[in-house]
């Protein structure tokens, strides 16, 4: 039975919380190791399995730096306004401040009782007016360079709730509160002008070592493209419109060209016989979200407009569709169609029987469209026989003469709405006066704070536009009556810059003094999961770098090294959830074995990046290797305090072999998160530790210099249980914190110690191995082939045969051909 337990848990954490043990040192810079989890979201009353395998697993990345001789700081706070629990004020009326007060305090009790390095007095939580205060003045600095601005933009809308929908609150295009179907409606919205970074934000993946699916995740949501930006004019019409294309050389096989139902020039160009079709075409599309517009496996649908464009290059009528595939907020909200040579607009052109022209060069072969192509412009009057290369650049100097297109860059990304018409988040600093205009709030006057009394119930207004204390206030320019914004800001603009605010958290001048964040970030390691690839981790690299354009940073990115863990699944394999009751509860576990059987399940269990399902058997196989380790340590100590010979002999040899492979392996498997097999390998030196204490006579002193080693190896997976048997190897009455394992040098590796004296190799005839003999490890081939040939067995088994060849593989074995 384990003398390790909850006790030993507390006993531990409380010694650390007295001796400030964790405390980060601001005056020993030259090893800062900045290392941060993603903070969590406090919308359930009790830590998860998955914050566990974030939160626990990092940590122990983070002693192992710690014990290698880095300054580290580890923060934790919390992500605390957002659409969770506001709904679940509408649902029980308790107030979304009492709800996240109150989960925060229980959250902070259990990471607490993780025993994790985090540095408390560096805690920020976003709700709190002292941090949105600071957020509000990142909107005004961000408005003052022109990188905020508002504009009329769709948003969801239920007509049931009669509310705005955030895109979370919209499933299968039903509004997730009462099922109706969801329409968009046109609101007056605020936007961060994160475009304005768009080359920088796609060359500076380029410096940062992070996964390459998470950059190649980015690159594709900045989707920058080189093409030509080409006027079309409607037959008979004033009326003109643009579009981008990356293959201008196909410009003549265009038999048709589609406006998104949202583009502005629908209701202009539509003809009388054809409004009816395309109202009703434009009411299903607002059903539609935008991911099911695009999606490549939806079948495309359009109407007819009734009018015509004309083809800028060679005059032709092409017809002017209406299609949901082409989306208003991207590129110009109208695209061409070369039905020969794009597969989309080729099933499109075969459903509405529309022409096909083809104008590459192709040959017959497997394609979905009629031909492939092998790049040579036909049917394309002076321009036929160019390459597709050459054709590009002349078509865009043809249209360029009659002011008709022109090269172009154009991007995927757009701009940052950031505009929320809810309550539970931090409030957008400006004021709307009738003389005035918008005017921004004052910075003495930050922050414009939440009331607390306000009408949560949905009629279509937001919730802060009802309160008449809040929204009435005085223009601070000409002090006549105004009204504030209404609107509160996405909760990403409050994670877009906290790991800014960690290290200066009390600071009530100013969001970060710059001179303590330019010498403490970048972030060294940052760890959260892969789904804010193109939103949270997106918009941090924004911000960075707009407060560095305003002079408050010196650095470029804000993560240098980020990783991903992996999901932790429920036992039968699925993602954890209430409804299919496979939810795993840290706490019952950490009651029953403790936090450091937890941990180290965790770690052993998966592989870090990947993940897996979670196995009550898993956890109790490395509840029963503590109790192994404890009895092992035990019989140790009795052996060391025996007392014995101190000469070196083959079997201390063996045991130093397996001590310092230890070493090696376990750093290097820490150093790239590789948990599982660091704890692997762990397993194995406890093996090789026990072999030895069984010997008849021992080196003592020897012993327990490879004891404290195997103690700091576990350390970072079992810290409550290392610092217990630490101490109770190497007891400390000093004053400082030398009593702490984690005070103590990371074990270091002798290279001679991997130099075996002998090695076992395997004899083989025929490829069947028949006999096992050390040899030494320094002899010649040739004296390797007498050892084997000699060997008793291998005689034996070689009686009446001709040996053919013996074949030598240094270190591993001998294989002898024989016939």
């Amino acid at each position: 039975m384990s003398n390790y337990s909850t006790a030993i848990d507390k006993k531990w954490q409380q010694k650390w919380e007295d001796t400030k043990l964790y405390k980060f040192n601001p005056d020993k810079m030259d090893k800062k190791l900045y290392v941060l989890e993603m903070f969590s979201y406090p919308s359930g009353a009790n830590l998860h399995a998955g914050h566990w395998y974030n939160y626990g697993l990092v940590d122990s990345w983070a002693r192992f730096k710690r014990m290698q001789g880095y300054n580290v700081f580890q923060p934790m706070g919390f992500d605390a306004f957002g659409l969770p629990a506001e709904n679940y004020a509408i649902k029980t009326g308790i107030h979304p401040w009492d709800s996240t007060k109150k989960n925060i305090e229980t959250m902070e009790k259990q990471l607490k009782a993780m025993g994790a390095m985090f540095n408390w007095d560096n805690e920020v939580v976003t709700c709190d007016p002292e941090y949105y205060k600071w957020t509000q003045w990142l909107f005004l600095k961000l408005y003052e360079k022109g990188l905020a601005y508002r504009k009329k933009a769709p948003v969801n809308w239920c007509p049931s709730c009669n509310t705005v929908l955030a895109n979370e609150q919209v499933q299968d295009g039903s509004c997730e509160r009462c099922g109706t179907e969801v329409t968009k409606k046109d609101l007056t919205q605020w936007f961060l002008k994160i475009t304005d970074y768009a080359d920088e934000l796609l060359e500076g993946l380029d410096t940062i070592d992070w996964p390459e699916k998470t950059k190649a995740m980015q690159k594709h949501w900045i989707g920058r493209s080189t093409g030509a930006e080409v006027t079309f004019k409607v037959k008979d019409s004033s009326l003109s419109f643009d579009v981008f294309t990356t293959r201008v050389d196909t410009l003549f096989g265009v038999t048709y060209v589609v406006l998104a139902p949202e583009n502005p020039l629908v209701d202009q160009l539509t003809t009388t016989e054809n409004k009816t079709a395309v109202e009703a075409y434009k009411d299903e599309a607002k059903k539609q979200s935008d991911i099911e517009r695009q999606s490549l496996t939806r079948e495309k649908t359009g109407v007819f407009s009734g009018s015509y464009a004309i083809n800028p290059i060679n005059g032709k009528e092409v017809p002017i569709w209406i299609a949901d595939y082409v989306l208003a907020t991207y590129g110009t909200g109208a695209v061409m169609a070369v039905p020969a040579h794009d597969e989309r607009d080729y099933a499109f052109a075969t459903k509405y029987n529309l022409p096909i022209e083809r104008v590459i060069a192709a040959k017959k072969g497997e394609s979905t469209l009629p031909y492939v192509e092998y790049g040579v412009m036909v049917n394309s009057g002076k321009f036929d026989g160019l390459t597709t290369e050459e054709g590009k650049e002349k078509v865009v100097e043809e249209l360029q003469k009659d002011g008709l297109g022109q090269q172009k860059v154009n991007y995927r990304l757009r701009d940052w709405l950031v505009s929320r018409q809810r309550y539970w988040g931090a409030p957008v600093p400006m004021i709307h006066c009738d003389k005035c205009g918008t005017v921004p709030v004052p910075y003495d006057q930050l922050p414009v704070e939440l009331p607390y009394n306000v009408e949560f119930a949905p009629d279509g207004k937001s919730p802060l536009a009802k309160s008449q204390e809040f929204i009435n206030t005085t223009c601070p320019k000409c002090g006549g009556h105004a009204h504030r914004d209404a609107d509160t800001l996405d909760t990403f603009v409050c994670s877009s810059w906290y790991y800014l605010r960690y290290p200066d958290n009390k600071n009530s001048q100013e969001p970060f003094n710059s001179e303590i964040i330019n010498s403490m970030l970048p972030v060294d390691k940052y760890v959260g999961g892969p789904e804010h690839a193109c939103m949270h981790l997106l918009y941090a690299r924004f911000i960075t770098k707009a407060l560095r354009d305003a002079g408050y940073l010196s650095f470029d990115e804000p993560f240098l090294s980020l990783t991903h863990q992996g999901l932790i699944l429920g036992p039968d394999g699925f993602k954890m959830s209430k409804s299919r009751g496979n939810t795993i509860s840290p706490d019952d576990y950490i009651k029953e074995f403790g936090s450091d059987v937890f941990r180290m399940y965790l770690a052993f269990g998966f592989a870090y990046v990947e993940g897996g399902a979670w196995s009550d058997d898993g956890i109790k196989s490395i509840a029963r290797f503590i109790e192994r380790v404890e009895r092992l340590l035990g019989s140790s100590k009795e052996r060391i305090d025996q007392g014995g010979k101190t000469t070196i002999d083959k079997a201390e040899k063996e045991l130093n072999f397996w001590r310092h492979n230890s070493i090696k392996a376990i750093t290097s498997d820490i150093e790239i998160l590789q948990f599982n097999t660091a704890v692997a390998r762990l397993m194995e030196f406890a093996n090789a530790l026990s072999k030895y204490i069984q010997e008849d006579s021992i080196n003592p002193e020897f012993l327990k210099e490879t004891v404290i080693d195997f103690i700091k190896l576990i350390a970072p997976f079992t810290p409550h249980f290392s610092e217990e048997y630490y101490n109770s190897f190497c007891p400390y009455e000093g004053a400082d914190n030398g009593y702490s394992v984690f005070n103590q040098g990371w074990p270091e590796l002798d290279e001679k110690a991997l130099i075996k004296d002998e090695v076992e190799i395997a004899i083989q005839i025929n490829g069947k191995i028949k006999a096992k003999t050390n040899i030494a490890t320094g002899i010649s081939e040739e004296e390797i082939k007498e050892i084997a040939l000699a060997e008793p067995h291998i005689v034996e088994a070689l009686e009446g045969k001709n040996i053919v060849k013996v074949i030598v593989i240094k270190g591993r074995l001998v294989n002898i051909v024989a016939k």
